[in-house]
């Protein structure tokens, strides 16, 4: 049996470099400080990452199915300012339904802009990033939000409260994940967002009604905006208007380390879960290097080059291409 070639090497990191990358990460992040793999660091890494990964498993959605999100930041901090602003207006019980509703209709516009009006992705949900913040900013003028009676409300349990012996949020990360993870990989409905991302046209002349599958992919990804915007309303009962601000960027960062293509057509819940928790630990060791939070933007910019470039390695066999 031969011995591996350059080809083989250089196909292998295409598939699994970043897996390679995030090992080495950990080792080096283990070494520079003994309390990254504390198991209550652990814990405290994967809760703060909840809320990222449950708004990247609704992306994931959108990004099979060949499109994008850069809303979903703006988004969640209209759906944060909503909820809180109306927990003291109508109650709890009120005001979650009525935050989900209003996120879902902006999701719904997006989804039929992009659906069936046919508009570039892109264009449509960055305009979406500020009109909504615009939106955000019009509706609490320009003010942050806090519950009044911190203490005397049970809303604080998505965020704060525990279950199984674990925080809430992660049991809705896993169980919004377990979900929509079935939906994507057994159902029919996923079947038609692998084919429309894989080749539209070809999923047309199938049948398959790309405009409603578009559609429903947004309405997902807004749903999975506004159970985020729920676990951090809850957490803090308070926000700024701002809460979302960036996140979009991160949320992408995430999928696309999870091993879905820009170009649509490929990925799973699964490893977006994996991405996010990737990028969680990556931020989390940088922090306990004694590194500034702000070492953190540039990281996720390094990150998402290097995984685009990994992306685009593995579609052609090899990690570089010959200058024409």
């Amino acid at each position: 049996m031969s011995g591996l070639t350059r080809k083989d090497i250089g196909g292998f990191l295409a598939r699994q470099g970043i897996l390679v990358a995030f090992v080495l990460f950990i080792i080096g992040f283990t070494i520079a400080n003994a309390r990254f793999l504390d198991p209550d660091n652990i814990m405290g890494v994967v809760r703060s990452s909840a809320i990222l990964g449950v708004m990247a498993l609704g992306v994931t959605f959108v990004v099979i199915s060949g499109n994008l999100d850069l809303s979903v930041g703006s988004m969640m901090s209209f759906s944060t300012i909503v909820v809180l602003d109306l927990h003291d207006k109508i109650g709890p019980a009120l005001a979650i339904p009525a935050m989900f509703a209003m996120t879902l209709c902006l999701g719904a516009f997006i989804g039929f802009l992009v659906g069936y009006l046919k508009l570039n992705s892109l264009i449509v949900t960055l305009g979406m990033l500020s009109a909504i913040h615009g939106l955000t900013l019009t509706y609490s003028g320009g003010k942050n939000m806090d519950i009044a009676d911190k203490e005397g409300t049970w809303f604080s349990v998505f965020g704060q409260g525990e279950a199984l012996g674990l925080p809430v949020p992660i049991l809705i990360f896993v169980l919004l994940a377990a979900v929509l993870g079935m939906l994507l990989s057994k159902m029919p409905f996923g079947r038609k967002v692998y084919a429309v991302g894989g080749n539209g046209t070809a999923a047309t002349f199938s049948g398959i009604r790309r405009a409603r599958v578009v559609f429903g992919c947004y309405l997902i990804s807004a749903f999975c905006v506004a159970t985020a915007g729920l676990i951090q309303a809850s957490r803090s009962l308070g926000s700024q208007n701002t809460v979302g601000q960036g996140l979009e960027l991160e949320v992408l960062a995430a999928v696309i380390l999870g091993g879905a293509s820009l170009m649509g057509g490929s990925g799973t819940i699964f490893k977006t879960v994996v991405g996010v928790l990737i990028l969680g630990f990556i931020q989390n060791g940088l922090l306990l290097m004694g590194l500034q939070f702000y070492v953190q933007y540039v990281v996720t910019w390094i990150i998402i080059i290097l995984a685009v470039w990994l992306d685009i390695a593995a579609k052609r066999g090899k990690l570089w291409s010959p200058i024409a």
